[in-house]
């Protein structure tokens, strides 16, 4: 017999007293198939695991009787669909799939233990014969170690063949020694290389079409199934469009399908029909993506956020009011910029566009000139000095050639921003005075006021109508408001991004169609909710907007984001501030007192922590960040985060 050798990440030699087989099928057979009944193959991407495979399956089912395989990939699979791992025998030339696990992943390494353990279920189902594992390729690191043993011990695993290229030895050397098991090693044919990524996608796709293409329609009612797995939240609809789902029944998997779309608490699923029973969903992160690929979807919650430094770490943090808080929220860079005890101030900064608004006005000291002159909209809260302070930093860097900036607030922002000016001598500026537009919240109504450095009185603009709140609604977002209490009016403020639309190419080219303008009228009805409007298409027939959207288009939710400071404890503060951050992915809430201090909180119209996450959990927002800390708690920040903790479970904190 030959001997594996190869070399260590250090460069020393490896040898193994393992035997050594070239990617004969026959002879595989023969001198494994003897003595072991399970076998897994491991190996890296691009070694012919599954090609292996089917070749054992059609020599052993020829030979020998039985051969079963579990197909344990299930971003590319063997056989079976993405998505799932699948139990088959092999039968004409082919394996005949017996039985599904849904994951709805196609990543094993991210989700492990429930491929793990979807592989034991699934072994348990050999009745005779032979059984195949065509492992994963993950095979480095915690992931690929943790995956082997699991894989292994799940299976009842006999013997391992481990497949590497001739010149290298196989990977985790150290876990195949440990698994007290005969490993054969098996050199990769010549020919056998990794498909490339589109390649992969491309045929995932195929696979999921294939098995999509008798399915109807059906809908499937939230509130009767439990969810498991990494739903996105109910509330986002257009979250769920796309998203692969296994219908289990009891602790078995019934069926795969594809959301089509999301409307009063039911999902509408493209699924083999029909699927009664069902008891419940596993939602994973498998997704069809904007060109009509299977893929992982990106987490609903996933943009970056930053602390640095931390609180622990800066001997200057009490007096500045503690580090800048940063993340993202969709195409936002966002930043709490004096942190969690200064003052507010939430600048927001569209990427690549050389924009920015800001919500309320506190120390400025943070912020440079050049963000200033980027800054179209400011949305002030209310008038207290903290919130406002910072517009003479705002005044004078609008200094020059600036059109007017947009403000935003409650009754008497026109005055309080007039007496601002009016306090300074303006005899130097001429036409570089800055300039102002004002537009104040009365109920459903917007006040409007023009001012200008130099000019004694407000302009009035006019009224305007504000419907829901909306101050301010651009094409790609909205900013709407909630009037709240604070012993004087306050403005909470939500920012609402459009739904992004996407046009799947796949499916205009399989319907023979041709880009265009007609696409700009479609996504400009979609977002308009025109549905049966008609829409002239390239080749002379015309549609409606419903019906090209369900067959041509997919939406992705827009992530809103949700402003709050300085509000009491009220039942109708609640339920207005409830009503305007449902369902957001960030929630920026102050929490300026802990339980002990209510008295205060009450006195001062504040929230304590247990109201800001009650509050919080109530609007099953996805993520909140606390923050506008009263200083008595500079040395013990981390009691505030706790109490929050204690009734809210989505809280960034920036404790370390």
């Amino acid at each position: 017999m030959e001997r594996a050798v190869g070399r260590s990440q250090e460069g020393a030699a490896i040898v193994n007293d393992w035997p050594v087989l070239n990617a004969d099928a026959e002879d595989i057979v023969d001198r494994v198939f003897g003595p072991h009944r399970r076998v897994i193959l491991f190996g890296p991407p691009g070694v012919g695991k599954s090609t292996l495979a089917a070749q054992l399956g059609r020599v052993i089912a020829k030979s020998r009787g039985a051969c079963w395989c579990i197909s344990a990939d299930p971003g590319s699979p063997g056989f079976g669909i993405p998505g799932a791992i699948a139990l088959g025998t092999w039968q004409n030339d082919g394996w005949r799939v017996a039985q599904y696990e849904a994951l709805c992943t196609l990543d094993a390494g991210r989700f492990r233990l429930p491929l793990v353990a979807g592989v034991q279920r699934l072994a348990r189902e050999q009745r005779d014969g032979v059984m195949l594992i065509d492992g994963p390729g993950v095979v480095r690191g915690v992931a690929g170690s943790e995956l082997l043993l699991g894989l292994v011990e799940a299976a009842q695993i006999d013997a391992v063949l481990a497949l590497t290229a001739a010149d290298r030895a196989p990977p985790l050397l150290d876990e195949l020694r440990a698994l007290q098991r005969p490993v054969y090693i098996v050199h990769a044919a010549n020919a056998a290389q990794r498909p490339g990524k589109r390649t992969r996608e491309r045929a995932r796709t195929a696979r999921w079409d294939s098995y999509l293409a008798e399915a109807t329609e059906q809908r499937f009612e939230l509130s009767t199934l439990a969810c498991s797995g990494t739903p996105p939240p109910v509330g986002v609809a257009s979250a769920w469009i796309g998203r692969q789902l296994g219908f289990i029944h009891g602790a078995r998997t019934a069926a795969l399908g594809e959301v089509v779309r999301a409307e009063n608490g039911a999902l509408i699923v493209k699924a083999p029909a029909p699927v009664r029973d069902v008891t419940s969903l596993l939602v994973r992160d498998a997704v069809r993506d904007a060109n009509g690929m299977i893929a992982t979807a990106v987490p609903f919650v996933s943009e970056k956020r930053d602390f640095i430094p931390s609180i622990t770490a800066s001997p200057s943090w009490e007096r500045e009011g503690g580090p800048p808080i940063a993340g993202r929220v969709g195409a936002l860079d966002v930043e709490l910029v004096n942190g969690v005890f200064g003052d507010p101030l939430l600048h927001l900064r569209f990427r690549y566009r050389g924009r920015s608004m800001l919500f309320d006005l506190g120390g400025v000291e943070r912020l440079s000139a050049r963000v200033a002159h980027q800054v179209t909209d400011v949305f002030i809260s209310h008038a207290h000095m903290d919130h406002i302070g910072g517009f003479l930093w705002l005044l004078r860097s609008r200094i020059g050639e600036f059109p007017p900036c947009r403000l935003y607030g409650p009754p008497g922002l026109a005055r309080h921003v007039a007496g601002f000016l009016q306090g300074i001598l303006w005899d130097r500026v001429a036409e570089r005075a800055p300039r102002f537009e004002i537009a104040e919240l009365h109920g459903d109504r917007l006040k409007r006021y023009a001012v200008e450095a130099g000019w004694v009185d407000c302009e009035p603009l006019g009224e305007a109508a504000a419907p829901q709140g909306v101050l301010r609604d651009e094409p790609g977002f909205r900013v709407r408001a909630a009037t709240l209490d604070h012993h004087t009016p306050v403005l909470a403020f939500a920012f609402e991004p459009s739904e992004q639309i996407n046009v799947r190419k796949d499916r205009l080219l399989t319907r023979g169609l041709t880009p265009g303008p007609w696409l700009g009228d479609l996504k400009t009805r979609i977002l308009a909710g025109e549905h049966k409007a008609l829409i002239a298409l390239p080749d002379g027939n015309t549609a409606t907007a419903g019906e090209l959207a369900a067959d041509l288009v997919l939406i992705s939710a827009g992530k809103k984001l949700v402003y709050a400071t300085d509000l009491a404890d009220t039942a109708d503060n609640r339920r207005r501030l409830v009503a305007l951050a449902k369902h957001a992915h960030t929630f920026i809430c102050e929490s300026p007192f802990v339980e002990a201090d209510a008295a205060q909180a009450q006195r001062t119209g504040h929230l304590t922590t247990r109201a800001c996450g009650e509050i919080a959990s109530a609007a099953e927002v996805a993520r909140l960040v606390p923050f506008h800390f009263s200083r008595r708690y500079a040395d013990r920040a981390q009691s505030v985060y706790e109490e929050i903790l204690a009734v809210c479970s989505r809280v960034v904190s920036n404790v370390t």
